[in-house]
């Protein structure tokens, strides 16, 4: 049997078991299988992983993305710079890490993207927001951050920064916060959203639920909107790759 899985804590909002499973059914995979790894301990759980033979690879998500670079071998360049892992590949006692974010964003993302988005406000400073950072220079899209605390550094803003003015430049404004994500559906990024406008392009990292309050405000005022479901599938493929090299 091959084993692969997510790691994370919580997973109860987690997509990555049921693709997967559907997968290996649907494309007639024999011998694989999909598991969750809710760890609480993270130590303790990773030290059961590397004594369990038949796991092949491994999702890391939240809060563990970076938590987890002190237990690998070696990792990829893009992993290395952003400082942040979601992607492991096991080939017996060697724990690569990679990050699918970079990938999986820039391929769902670039398909709405237009000339004028010149300039994105990206929100959050974690672990996705290094990935996407990392992305929008592959694009050569200017960026800014923005966080609840923000730190004392170039490029990074408080949230009551972020006026009507400064929308008007930053046509692009990307979520990578768990604001808005099940079971907290109602929550949004504290944003002047009655300054966007149709130029206006808002992408989501959440996909649960589909329709977050951050893009159902945005669209509300004709902005183009996306949500992080299609990232998912690429960044699940990209897995798959990996895995299978």
């Amino acid at each position: 049997m091959n084993v692969y899985g997510l790691i994370g804590y919580p997973l109860g909002h987690s997509f990555s078991r049921q693709y997967f499973t559907t997968k290996f059914q649907e494309e007639k995979i024999p011998g694989c299988q999909y598991r969750n790894y809710e760890f609480e301990d993270l130590a303790a759980g990773i030290a059961a992983l590397k004594s369990d033979p038949q796991v092949r690879g491994l999702n890391v998500t939240i809060p563990y993305k970076e938590a987890i670079l002190p237990y690998l071998n070696t990792l990829s360049p893009e992993c290395r710079e952003i400082g942040a892992c979601n992607c492991i590949r096991v080939a017996g006692e060697e724990w690569m890490g990679f990050n699918t974010d970079v990938t999986g964003f820039t391929r769902s993302f670039s398909a709405a993207l237009k000339p004028w988005h010149r300039k994105a406000l990206v929100l959050g400073t974690g672990g996705s927001s290094r990935a996407i950072v990392y992305a929008l220079r592959q694009l050569h899209l200017e960026f800014i951050r923005a966080s609840r605390n923000p730190a004392a550094q170039p490029g990074i803003i408080a949230y009551p920064d972020i006026t009507a003015a400064l929308l008007q430049e930053y046509t692009v404004v990307i979520n990578t916060t768990p604001s808005g994500m099940f079971p907290h559906a109602e929550t949004c990024p504290p944003l002047p959203y009655e300054a966007i406008t149709p130029r206006h392009y808002f992408f989501d990292l959440v996909y649960n639920p589909s329709r977050t309050l951050f893009l159902e405000k945005a669209a509300s005022q004709g902005a183009v909107t996306r949500n992080g479901a299609d990232m998912l599938v690429i960044q699940a493929e990209e897995s798959w790759a990996i895995w299978n090299r």
